[in-house]
């Protein structure tokens, strides 16, 4: 028995109805953690090569980390895969929340959920106890109202659930899972997975406190980042007032050209500043909530009464990526209907970066005349008209007219449309690229080619953290990173800070801590030490990212996903024809240099990135060359 753990993972198979648990051993928990670590594990071990995303046989996890579920900040998170049917490959996603950190309580560390179904239904799990119910009623229901009917059916208020709507029914491969109605475990299509399942929704509930090997440790780091996050090396102070998306990191990043714009074919913005948490604030008002244990308080709510579109305070408000998803790279300045298209999403359970690479995809393919009216179903669909967008939200949703061509991402409604419309699919493995850019942030580039999960903008450090002295330096110096480099550097220094932080991002994501958190990799090995009683250290912690990206990478292969994949737009390639990266493009001799040496660096075969050997026994899966 690990300490802090529950040291149970809770199996169900929807076709059979059979429930189980699992006990794993603490080398298990050593040597995989928990998240990342234990989807990597199950999808290697447990799915059959080839097996359709949308079949019985995948697998869909709910990994918690073991700081799950304590009194932590940054605490309430869980890691959500399954074989994409976005990208073929591995879907990870995390989310916040109550849901993660009640699953803990409720006595695991994890669920893994296989089979389908019969019916729809929904899995109620309370203090260790499972129930498969009916959903047939639930079945074409919201998220919202999905989460009030089973809240009034079980008698209980605030339940913490993890639930698809009508997006994640249909299939869409765009689709999410959203955890407690506003929180998206976003990425890969997981909601498509859930849907596959009959599974309309997962309730939970827990109270079973974790115990620590050392509790007055344990309470005195909590307490300690309770009390400082506002002066820690990191974001927090600024999104602790605002949130995500203010006007120094939209309206700044406009001035250096990191903000997206109409699918990334140009590089400025005229109206950043109104799209805006700043403007957001000042015109419509929102408040702020928090995750379990944390004083960060991100999360944005939004209600809007009085303006163009009605939304309700119950689905949340837009964050970074949704007010440039739905923002610049829509070429919408429209604040109302940005946080309108953000309660869709949540909704109908669509992944807001996707859903918005992918409409960003068709207006530009509209503007081209690759896409005629006749297309659309009469819908004018050009970059700035927010009533467009919003159309093609639910007919995306409801695999609708041309949303039904869309629902399954940009690069297979290329390949249907044909004409050249795979030039503007901007995504990497089938995954649309989140929203920063590659060609400022050329080590994230690297990373966005090159990561599991498709173009994931947490897989690694930003580089432009790390240009000169400060705090985006003192927090990798730790890692062997002595000397600022630029943003566009893809020398073997900035390859190697590059893997470094990769490794600390599946450590975090396999521990799992919030990105918004500051905690530097020491406190969080210090933080498991206290939890568990182990004699952990930076380098197991090292160990253990590394361990979990080869992994990743590994599934990949088998399923078919070779170095050819590992490959950004063209776009991406030319510079913008306005704002501060005009004249300014990835070099592509420069960028497949980088691939090359990340695969040396990594212990992959520098051509074909497929890990040796000799690597996957260092780390200690020799087992998953079979």
């Amino acid at each position: 028995m690990v300490k802090g753990l529950a040291n149970r993972i809770l199996r169900v198979d929807l076709s059979s109805g059979r429930v189980w648990i699992e006990e794993p051993d603490e080398l298990f928990y050593r040597r995989y953690l928990g998240g990342a670590g234990i989807l990597g594990y199950y999808l290697l071990k447990e799915l059959k090569a080839g097996v359709d995303p949308l079949a019985p046989e995948n697998i869909l996890v709910f990994a918690n980390g073991p700081i799950t579920g304590t009194p932590m900040p940054g605490g309430a998170r869980l890691c959500v895969g399954a074989k994409s049917p976005l990208s073929g490959g591995m879907a990870k996603s995390e989310a916040g929340g109550h849901f993660g950190y009640e699953l803990k309580r409720a006595g695991f560390d994890a669920l893994v959920v296989q089979g389908k179904a019969e019916h729809p239904v929904y899995l109620w799990i309370n203090n260790g106890a499972v129930a498969i119910k009916d959903a047939s009623h639930l079945w074409g229901q919201t998220v919202l109202a999905t989460q009030d009917a089973i809240e009034t059916e079980l008698g209980e208020k605030r339940l913490p659930t993890a639930a698809i709507g009508p997006a994640g029914e249909n299939l869409a491969a765009i689709s999410c899972i959203m955890t407690d109605v506003r929180n998206a475990a976003g990425r890969g299509g997981l909601g498509a997975v859930m849907g596959s399942k009959n599974l309309k929704c997962i309730a939970v509930k827990g109270k079973t406190k974790p115990q620590e090997a050392d509790p007055d440790k344990y309470r005195e780091m909590a307490r300690w980042m309770s009390h400082n996050f506002m002066k820690a090396v990191g974001m927090a102070a600024s999104i602790h007032k605002v949130g995500t998306g203010s006007a120094a990191s939209m309206v700044g990043g406009n001035a250096i050209g990191n903000l997206p714009v109409r699918n990334w074919s140009d590089g400025h913005f005229d109206n950043a500043a109104m799209i805006t948490t700043d403007a957001l604030r000042d015109t419509y008002g929102y408040e702020t909530e928090a995750c379990p244990a944390c004083p960060v308080r991100c999360k944005k709510v939004v209600g809007l009464e009085n303006s163009s579109y009605k939304v309700d305070r119950r689905n949340g408000g837009p964050e970074y990526e949704t007010l440039a998803a739905f923002g610049s790279f829509l070429g919408i300045d429209d604040l109302a209907a940005i946080c309108r298209a953000n309660e869709l999403c949540g909704l109908y359970s669509l992944d807001t970066i996707s859903l918005g690479g992918t409409i960003a995809f068709a207006m530009e393919c509209f503007e081209k005349g690759i896409l005629k009216p006749e297309d659309t179903g009469g819908i004018d669909l050009r970059f700035g008209n927010a009533d467009a967008m919003l159309e093609m939200i639910g007919l995306i949703a409801h695999r609708q007219g041309i949303g039904d061509i869309l629902a399954d991402g940009s690069r297979r409604a290329a390949q249907r449309i044909g004409r050249g419309a795979i030039e503007l699919s901007m995504q990497v493995k089938g995954v649309e690229i989140a929203m920063h850019e590659p060609r400022l942030k050329q080590g994230l580039g690297l990373m966005y080619s090159i990561a599991a999960n498709g173009a994931d903008h947490g897989s690694t450090g930003h580089d432009a953290l790390f240009t000169q002295e400060g705090r985006g330096m003192d927090a990798v110096r730790s890692l062997g990173s002595l000397d600022p480099l630029p943003a566009n550097d893809l020398s073997t220094a900035k390859v190697d800070r590059v893997k470094n932080l990769h490794f600390v991002r599946n450590f975090t994501d396999s521990l799992i801590t919030c990105n918004f958190v500051p905690w530097t990799l020491r406190q969080q090995v210090e933080m498991l030490r206290a939890l568990t009683g182990w004699d952990y250290t930076d380098f197991e912690a090292l160990r253990l990212g590394e361990r979990v990206a080869t992994m990743a990478r590994v599934f990949n292969l088998r399923e078919g996903l070779t170095a050819a994949d590992d490959q950004l737009p063209e776009r991406f390639f030319s510079p913008t024809p306005r704002g501060a990266l005009k004249g300014t493009a990835i070099d592509p001799e420069a960028m497949n240099r980088a691939k090359r040496t990340f695969y040396t660096l990594m212990g992959w075969d520098p051509v074909t990135g497929v890990p040796t050997q000799e690597k996957l026994e260092e780390l200690g899966i020799g087992w998953v060359a079979q």
